[in-house]
């Protein structure tokens, strides 16, 4: 038997399933839309100063706290981080799609088939408990590491609530790390959910609001108006022609195509000439590509479409992230044997248990890995239990066994990264 066969077995061997099935249903319990961070942040608290992560809390905004904490190695190993975000989406709908089942709390944390349902399940509460059982597991099976074990969980990083949802809480994180703080980590996994696959490459994104003015008129005279609804009609042609052309240019092996898709149109009024058109787009953008760039050509794009038309033309960004239009595309080297290293371990801990698992793919999303990445000079990726295209619905879920598999994925990972004196 190989020295990482006898390691994975005397991992696997201790885990405690019931004390980590637990662990989440206790972090459900603990509802945490967004602004509304402290409630999970007390629980983790509880829970790391339980695992000996000597846990630190600071606003980010008032009442709005992160935490952090660490482990330390007995040598001079290098640090792992393991980062998420605290707060979930909202509830809106859930008690009366689910009314008088079993799933009608969203914050109960049923398990239903082997899967257990509630708001922040999937996205991300099972990556958080997932990291932390994996420290509790690595105890039980008696394991001490050389290198540092440090965890953030940070607030506002999703959006949809009024006033937040502009990663304030790793913008504190990284301004920390920077000023010596908080040390700096050699390798991060945040733990988004990708159903235990690796994304070493995420999609950058910018929000486009576009308002185009022309003038309002009674509709018996529309000769005296300027018609804001018929000009953007241009404008949505030169969009989605624009957006044709950026598909065309590249592929990412890992992220795909660009594109740029218009999700919101809103003009009119009562028997009137429309003076004013308002359109909605996100952008999608490939690592590499440059944000300010990509906004200057989708801005000429939509005047040159415009060219000849009465009108007046109003762009604005609403979801500046690390960025002030939008969210920056990341990749690190795929290759890197962190990166191997980690796919290895979840592919160990799950063998024959879905095509994801410890594959190396690209992140359908944008998370916070540009302040990591970019800022501070940290490798990350994403990697976690659960499945993205339930995260935000009504019907949020994890899979316990993926996500007890993830525990003892990352249980071997860490002791693999950090080195260990015992194993």
């Amino acid at each position: 038997m190989t020295e990482n066969a006898r390691l994975y077995e005397k991992i696997s061997s201790a885990i405690d399933r019931e004390y980590a099935v637990e662990l989440l249903q206790g972090a459900v319990a603990r509802a945490s839309v967004t602004g509304n961070e402290v409630n999970f942040v007390d629980y983790l608290h509880e829970c790391m100063t339980a695992l000996k992560l000597s846990p630190n809390t600071a606003d980010f905004l008032p009442g709005r706290p992160n935490i952090w904490g660490k482990r330390q190695g007995s040598s001079n190993g290098p640090n792992l981080l393991f980062v998420g975000h605290t707060d979930t989406v909202h509830v809106r709908g859930w008690e009366e799609r689910w009314a008088g089942t079993e799933r009608e709390n969203p914050f109960g944390g049923t398990v239903v088939d082997g899967e257990m349902w509630g708001r922040g399940t999937g996205d991300l509460k099972a990556g958080i408990c997932a990291s932390l059982a994996a420290v509790d597991l690595l105890d039980k099976a008696n394991i001490n590491l050389k290198g540092d074990l440090s965890f953030a969980f940070i607030g506002d990083e999703e959006s949809g609530e009024p006033e937040t949802g502009v990663s304030a809480g790793i913008k504190d994180y990284t301004a920390r790390t920077l000023a010596g703080e908080i040390e700096k980590p050699d390798f991060a996994i945040y733990v988004e959910p990708t159903r235990l696959a690796v994304y070493p490459a995420q999609m950058g994104f910018f929000i486009a609001e576009i308002k185009i003015t022309g003038k309002s008129a009674y509709f018996g005279v529309p000769e005296q108006g300027i018609d804001a609804l018929k000009a953007s009609h241009k404008a949505l042609s030169a969009i989605w022609n624009h957006s044709e052309e950026i598909s065309q240019r590249a592929s990412h092996p890992l992220v795909g195509r660009a594109f740029a898709l218009v999700t919101e149109i809103a003009s009119g009024g009562y028997i009137a000439v429309p003076g004013d058109c308002f359109l909605s787009l996100i952008r999608k953008l490939l690592p590499g590509e440059n944000l300010d760039e990509a906004v200057k050509e989708l801005e000429a794009s939509v005047l040159e479409g415009l060219k000849g038309e009465n009108v007046q033309t109003e762009f604005t960004y609403p979801a500046g992230r690390d960025h002030q239009y939008g969210g920056s595309p990341t990749e690190i080297d795929a290759d890197l044997p962190e990166v191997s290293a980690l796919a290895k371990a979840l592919r160990d801990a799950s063998p024959g248990h879905g095509p994801k698992r410890g594959q190396i793919e690209g992140a359908p999303y944008w998370s916070e890995a540009p302040f990591l990445i970019n800022q501070i000079g940290c490798p990350a990726v994403y990697c976690a239990p659960g499945d993205i295209t339930n995260c935000h619905t009504l019907e949020e879920r994890v899979n316990v066994d993926e996500y007890v598999a993830g525990i003892i994925a990352f249980a071997c990972f860490i002791a693999s990264y950090c080195g260990t004196t015992n194993a």
